[in-house]
């Protein structure tokens, strides 16, 4: 039988075709242009330049925390420049010279108003600033102490917030699980309430109480109103529970003047919080103290005899004296977010003594057998009008 001869496939004779062609093509490619490095048209260095090109203006964006970095190795270059010539007058950068820190007077949705040295500005935020992870819903709060640069106009960016010593906060309406920062960097939260029109709420003075503890303020009470008491006497029998615990309590009144004195002294070169239900004349005051603020006032509902709200959102109010006043809006209620209902007795001084006396080591002081605190108040030692606002408290909170 003859034997026959192989033959290649097809398929393989058509690849080496097609394997000639392409060292055809690339034997006849011309070779590539290498990319240009100095893309653009002029020197970088030359800044009008840059201008007439007619690029679009718009945020520069930096990774987040470079601008500390820039600073950090320009104020290391500075240094060792000035140990090694000994002059001190380096001329600054411009990026530096366009920055200054200010104190937030007022806080919108996305702007805020900022004290730069006894000037106002409106400014952005950056849109880096985020309150992520903070625990908070808001970036910014009035009194906040933050980085402005300026663009030569009349307006401002927010670069960075500075590090705050003391918030106050309340749980936010939307989220409960965070909070809403209403004023930061408060040296003293004034406790303001009304001897009549409404009448002295003692649970919610405890509540700032608390809240000002909680958060490094130092609190003081003020009681206004007081012409409208038939004896002044009276309000001090009333207040001899806090008097005695070492809190300080001023008797104003707005109408008459009396007490303001005092007041201004308090106020006098301190960042002061004012707290406390609408109508108790918080604004009445700060006009007694300043009248040149002008602040809008507001008289009680002739129905309920209770306060109308006149301040509609927190705004900080620079005095003459010295200092600041951070007017806030009335509430009917201040949330103690996070506070435990073990844990509220220690803000009760008089209760915090009498730990490890009670029969229980987790004596609750409301229903026990065996209660050191209970029976203090039978004995007139612990107020019962404290005592009572420490039970409804500890009812609103969770265990």
């Amino acid at each position: 039988m003859p034997i026959r001869e192989k033959r290649r496939p097809q398929h393989r004779r058509v690849e080496k075709t097609m394997r000639q062609v392409r060292k055809e093509i690339k034997r006849n490619r011309k070779p590539k242009q290498p990319r240009r490095r100095n893309w653009m048209p002029c020197d970088l260095d030359d800044l009008d330049a840059l201008e007439d090109l007619g690029f679009p203006q718009g945020e520069r964006i930096m990774p987040r925390g470079e601008r500390e970095r820039r600073r950090t190795i320009v104020a290391e270059a500075l240094a060792a420049l000035e140990e090694e010539t000994g002059e001190a007058n380096a001329p600054p950068l411009a990026e530096e010279t366009a920055e200054r820190q200010g104190i937030v007077v007022e806080v919108s949705s996305s702007l805020c108003r900022v004290d730069l040295d006894g000037h106002s500005r409106l400014c952005g935020l950056r849109g880096s600033l985020s309150a992520q992870d903070t625990g908070f819903t808001n970036v910014v709060a009035v009194g906040d102490r933050v980085i402005v640069s300026e663009d030569g106009g009349d307006r401002g960016v927010v670069e960075a917030v500075l590090p705050r010593q003391s918030a106050l906060a309340r749980p936010d309406p939307f989220y409960g699980h965070l909070q809403q920062v209403i004023v930061a960097n408060a040296d003293q939260l004034l406790v303001v309430a009304s001897w009549r029109d409404p009448a002295l709420w003692f649970e919610l003075l405890d509540r700032y109480l608390i809240a000002a503890e909680r958060n490094r303020l130092r609190p003081i009470v003020c009681i206004n109103k007081i012409d409208l008491a038939g004896d002044v006497a009276d309000c001090r029998a009333a207040l001899r529970p806090y008097l005695g615990l070492g809190y300080r309590v001023l008797f104003t009144s707005a109408l008459s003047g009396e007490g303001v004195d005092g007041l201004c002294a308090v106020l006098r070169g301190k960042t002061t919080v004012l707290a406390g239900m609408s109508g108790v004349g918080k604004s009445s005051l700060l006009m007694a103290v300043q009248p040149s603020l002008e602040l809008y006032t507001k008289e009680v509902s002739d129905h309920s005899r209770e306060g109308r709200h006149a301040t509609a959102q927190v705004s900080m109010q620079k005095l003459a004296d010295g200092g600041f006043v951070v007017d806030t809006p009335g509430i009917r209620e201040f949330g103690l977010s996070g506070l435990r209902q073990g844990e509220l007795a220690r803000f009760y001084p008089e209760m915090a003594a009498l730990e490890g006396r009670c029969r229980f080591g987790d004596c609750s002081h409301t229903h026990e057998p065996g209660c050191a605190v209970k029976a203090a108040t039978h004995q007139g030692r612990v107020s019962k009008t404290r005592y009572n606002s420490y039970t409804r408290i500890r009812r609103s909170l969770l265990a």
